[in-house]
């Protein structure tokens, strides 16, 4: 929940604390002025502010409403009467949380924000598989755009992919478009995977996923061998990582799950030492909620997207209202009733 202060000194009060160990306090004191600044904005223009797992530590801490995975957040995007939505996370995100509200603005603080994964695959390469796989249901990971989700069944988030497979009761399933979290959601599932065929109207074997080599450019660069440097130095230590990372680095780890539900296992822990393997912003956040607990400082890889999300481009949007994210029918109505599919299994 955001701070709520009554100055620019009573958060830097509330700050303090959380962030001590992140940043040098001359930059809390400053961080501190612009997010008492955005509380005041935000009051005034009935906003709502939706901040993901990965925003900045300054930001995670102090202005967002709601903190969370994907998941989360679209729940309860599509549930606030507040307007405008300011969305602290990626460009997908944001237009998710227009589709599920076309009658609000939403707001992007960074004019670009994209994604690599979102980026990997487009609606004309949908159209091209369910062409090649007539009949076999398609579900894509919220990591996409809007004009890919109107071309697919359902959406799926990291927290709930395999609860959506199994629910489409089919032995074939195309997954789109992490390569990874389908090679985990199969190895949850029992099926095997294969990637598409270059002829059309030619049947997978049953009981398979069927996959696309799309890859997060962040966790696609953890490594079993990332973990066994680190258990060398601490053997004790508890390894957590996204399921958007590679199935090997999966299996070596004790945890794998979403951001959220990382999170929780963190709070609830009794383990003496933690290794997060996930964009690294998301680890200072654990460490700000978690100061008597050991996270360790081995993670340095950070989303270049997310990082565009600033506390001082949080203000701009609510002063200027920019950048307003807009999603076009007939894709936002088709996108919709993709991701309330998914909603609906939770």
């Amino acid at each position: 929940m955001a701070i709520q202060a009554k100055s620019a000194q009573e958060m830097y009060e509330a700050l303090k604390p959380k962030l001590s160990k992140l940043m040098p306090d001359f930059e809390i004191r400053a961080k501190a002025e612009v997010a008492y600044k955005i509380q005041q904005k935000k009051l005034e223009r009935g906003a709502i502010i939706l901040g993901h797992n990965y925003m900045e530590a300054a930001l995670y801490n102090s202005v967002p409403d709601v903190v969370g995975d994907s998941l989360e957040l679209s729940r309860r995007a599509a549930k606030t009467e507040a307007n405008p939505i300011v969305f602290c996370g990626v460009r997908f995100m944001a237009e998710t949380a227009k589709i599920l509200n076309p009658d609000k603005t939403v707001l992007l603080p960074a004019e670009k924000a994209g994604c690599s994964l979102a980026a990997s695959i487009t609606a004309e390469d949908v159209k091209k598989l369910r062409a090649a796989y007539p009949g076999v249901p398609i579900v894509t990971y919220v990591n996409t755009y809007a004009d890919v989700k109107a071309e697919v069944d359902i959406c799926c988030t990291s927290a709930n992919a395999s609860k959506v497979v199994e629910s489409l009761k089919s032995d074939t399933v195309i997954f789109l478009p992490d390569e990874y979290l389908a090679r985990n959601v199969a190895a949850e599932t029992g099926k095997q995977v294969i990637y598409p065929f270059a002829k059309p109207n030619t049947k997978a074997p049953r009981g398979t996923l069927i996959a696309w080599k799309g890859r997060c450019e962040v966790h696609e660069k953890f490594t079993p061998q990332d973990i066994q440097d680190a258990r060398r130095q601490f053997p004790d230590v508890v390894v957590l990582s996204h399921p958007e990372c590679s199935p090997e680095v999966v299996a070596a780890s004790d945890f794998s799950a979403s951001t959220t539900r990382m999170v929780e296992y963190v709070r609830t822990s009794k383990a003496p030492h933690f290794l997060i393997l996930t964009e690294c912003a998301m680890g200072d956040n654990i460490i700000a909620e978690n100061p008597n607990k050991d996270i360790l400082r081995l993670c340095s890889i950070r989303c270049p997207h997310m990082a565009e999300i600033t506390l001082e481009d949080t203000l701009a949007a609510l002063e200027h209202n920019r950048y307003v994210v807009d999603v076009p029918n007939p894709i936002r109505d088709r996108a919709r009733r993709s991701l309330e599919r998914m909603l609906e299994i939770g």
